[in-house]
């Protein structure tokens, strides 16, 4: 395995990524609403709402969480206890499906996009392996979405730690939970959907028809990393960290299964079920 082509071939995908306007604005527009608009606006009307039944009835939602969970939420207010719990624990999906959204997206188009464009012979004759060629194209695919999902989030900590933060006494975002969500959860989920969709990339006739493909096999793993990662905060660190490892067992054999799909003769569209 030769890691300079591997890095050569991300490159050259990521720099056409970054030239197109196309893919950066929406990314951006994406994670904006995600990450500031929609967490701001919730936050900030459950930190000041004043209605004393309303806030009543706010504190009564915190019974639903479990036990522990309940008890690891600082004391505070009604709101300022309730502020915690979403900030905390009900908006933590966000950090799984945006990068998801975004790294497939990118990985759809990127094989199948070499045989559109006519790039796929070039390809195909490079002396790097196919080997090589595929993790790079994983690079790049995945290199967008956890960018974005480490910029959304650093900009949602501000933005918990200076509404929530008054409320509890303290800034405390982003929480032991959400450090192993980011570095130890999300990057196998990645990893895992990618190794399915750049198989697709691989097989399929056009972008369009890679698009939609990838759009029906990755809700389902949309699903099941919302429910990992809910778990993964309910639960205490080393839950969070045997949910990791499980999804990167998972992914590295998926990622295993996902380079046989790359051959030189797909890339030059010359191959069985092509």
């Amino acid at each position: 395995m030769n890691w300079s082509r591997v890095r050569t071939v991300a490159r050259t995908d990521l720099k056409q990524l970054i030239e197109s306007k196309d893919f950066w604005l929406p990314m951006l527009i994406l994670g904006g609403i995600f990450f500031f608009i929609i967490p701001t606006s919730i936050l900030f009307a459950v930190t000041h709402v004043q209605d004393a039944h309303v806030v009543k009835q706010l504190s009564t939602t915190l019974q639903v969480l479990p036990q522990k969970t309940q008890a690891a939420i600082p004391h505070a207010s009604p709101a300022g206890r309730t502020s915690y719990a979403i900030a905390v624990f009900l908006l933590a999906p966000v950090a799984i499906v945006v990068p998801l959204t975004i790294s497939t997206a990118v990985g759809a188009a990127t094989l199948v996009g070499e045989r559109e464009r006519g790039t796929g012979e070039f390809l195909a004759h490079t002396p790097a392996d196919v080997r090589e060629i595929y993790l790079g194209k994983l690079l790049a695919s995945m290199i967008p979405g956890y960018l974005t999902t480490i910029g959304g989030v650093t900009v949602y900590s501000l933005v918990v730690n200076l509404i929530v933060g008054p409320k509890i006494g303290h800034w405390f975002f982003p929480t032991r939970q959400w450090w192993i969500l980011m570095f130890w959860v999300v990057p196998p989920f990645l990893a895992l959907t990618l190794s399915i969709v750049l198989r697709l990339s691989a097989r399929v006739k056009s972008t369009a028809a890679a698009q939609q493909a990838s759009g029906l096999v990755t809700l389902p793993l949309i699903g099941i990393a919302y429910s990992y990662s809910t778990g993964a905060l309910f639960g205490s660190a080393t839950i969070s960290f045997m949910f990791g490892l499980v999804a990167w067992t998972i992914a590295l054999a998926s990622l295993s299964r996902g380079m046989k799909a790359v051959s030189r003769q797909r890339l030059l569209g010359v191959a069985d079920g092509i």
